[in-house]
Order: C-alpha cells, then sequence, then structure tokens
C-alpha cells in the first residue's frame, strides 16, 4: 500500500471539502494550542473542548457544573480575561478530571477546520511519535494532512519542526511506500537538517521569541521535548478531544 503524506503550511490553507475526502488530519500548534492539549490529557483532564474563540468558550461553558470545567485562553497572545493562561505548566494542577475548554487564536481554530476528515489528531513535539504509531495501526489508505497552524495566515518554523518530527516518525514505522509532497518533504528535510534541536529553533521563531520577551522559557523547553507522552489526542464528533 502507498501512503500519501501532504502537509499544509497554514490553517487558512483548509479546504473543508477536499478535507471531508478519505482524509486524516494531524494538527500541529506547537506554542502553545496543541501542546497544551497534549499536555492536559496527560495530566489527567477528562477531555478538551476547541472552540473558534471566547464568546464560543462561555458559551460551551453554561449550563455545566461549575466545578466541572475550566475555561483556557488566549486571543493573540494575550490570556482572555477571566480565563486561565494555555500555558501547560500553569494548567499542571488545575485540571484533573475536567472538562477544558480551550480558545486559542490559531490552533483550536484548526482543529475545527479540519473536523470533516475521516480522523482528526492534536500532535505536537511531546506526542508525534505516539500518534503516528496509532495511525499507522488504523490506517486504511486514506492521505494523511498535516496541518501547520501558522499564525494569522503566516507561516510558523515551529510547527513545521514539528510536522517533521512527525512525518520522520511515521517513515521509520511504515513497511510499504510512501509518497510525501513536496511540502511534507520539505518539513522532513528540514527536521533531519537540524539535528532535531527542537528548543533552538522555538526559541528563535517569533511566536518562541515572543513568548521569551514575556518569561516563558521554561515552558518552549518544556513543549520542545520530543516524544515524552504516549496518549493520542483525537477529536471525537467534531467537537471534543480525548486521549485514546
Amino acid at each position: 500500500m502507498l501512503m500519501k503524506v501532504h502537509l499544509l503550511l497554514k490553517k487558512e490553507d483548509i479546504d473543508k471539502q477536499k478535507m471531508a475526502d478519505n482524509k486524516i488530519a494531524v494538527v500541529f500548534d506547537v506554542l502553545l494550542a496543541t501542546s497544551t492539549i497534549a499536555s492536559a490529557l496527560e495530566f489527567g483532564a477528562k477531555e478538551v473542548i476547541p472552540v473558534l474563540d471566547g464568546k464560543a468558550a462561555e458559551q460551551e461553558a453554561a449550563g455545566r457544573e461549575k466545578d466541572s470545567f475550566v475555561l483556557v485562553g488566549e486571543y493573540q497572545g494575550k490570556t482572555i480575561d477571566g480565563f486561565l493562561s494555555p500555558n501547560p505548566l500553569e494548567l499542571k494542577e488545575k485540571i484533573e478530571g475536567k472538562s477544558v475548554i480551550l480558545s486559542t487564536t490559531n490552533g483550536t481554530v484548526a482543529l475545527k477546520n479540519s473536523a470533516h476528515a475521516n480522523a482528526v489528531y492534536a500532535a505536537s513535539l511531546l506526542n508525534c511519535e505516539a500518534v503516528a504509531n496509532h495511525i499507522l495501526k488504523e490506517y486504511q489508505g486514506e492521505t494523511i494532512v498535516v496541518v501547520c497552524s501558522g499564525s494569522s495566515n503566516e507561516f510558523n518554523v515551529e510547527d513545521f519542526q514539528g510536522a517533521g518530527c512527525f512525518i520522520d516518525s511515521l517513515i521509520k514505522q511504515f513497511r510499504d511506500e510512501f509518497f510525501l509532497t513536496d511540502s511534507a518533504y520539505a518539513a522532513y528535510s528540514f527536521y533531519h537538517g537540524h539535528n532535531q534541536n527542537s528548543d533552538d529553533i522555538l526559541k528563535a521563531s517569533r511566536v518562541g521569541r515572543m513568548l521569551s520577551k514575556h518569561g516563558f522559557d521554561k515552558e518552549i523547553e518544556f513543549v520542545s521535548q520530543q516524544n515524552i507522552f504516549n496518549k493520542v489526542p483525537m477529536l471525537i464528533d467534531k467537537k471534543r478531544i480525548i486521549a485514546i
């Protein structure tokens, strides 16, 4: 069986119609949404509900029991008033057994817009090998579309690095032939050409520099670790992400 892997450089390139045509979507927003999702599930959250904005988060929370959820979100890099910061290390002690209602500028939008695919996964450097291994077990010949969320219609290098790590994991495990489109091949080559040193790349990226300026170096170092988590975050019913 020939495996085909394609890559989108930013969420604005998602074509919902094409996504519905026998695709598997693997979404990366390394700084920080998909890293936060992977961490939240690893730290014991019941589920993560990605939403498009703060208003949608509040609507999602309406009618839920007060202690059953936490609102987490940012818009254009700033924490939404009354929400927790979408920062994996800050959330660690606050989410066990709870629903995390998550709104971010890029990653949650990319996940929602990919929802018509046969399956949708939230991947990061922290768990891309686990996601790759799960997909290979379930694989039925679909095209795998790796979605780099990017930022405000711009390409982000940290998502490209995460995508390269994921594609590398796929290729290492897949026994048959595979076909990488040029964008997928570029991410794979980029990952190999940088000695897999994700911490330096994340810190040098535009979003990484912005986070560093606000004192988030520890968070960048944390999310740049590769394959330390085994849980696979999957979108269920186009609505909520659970660990499988």
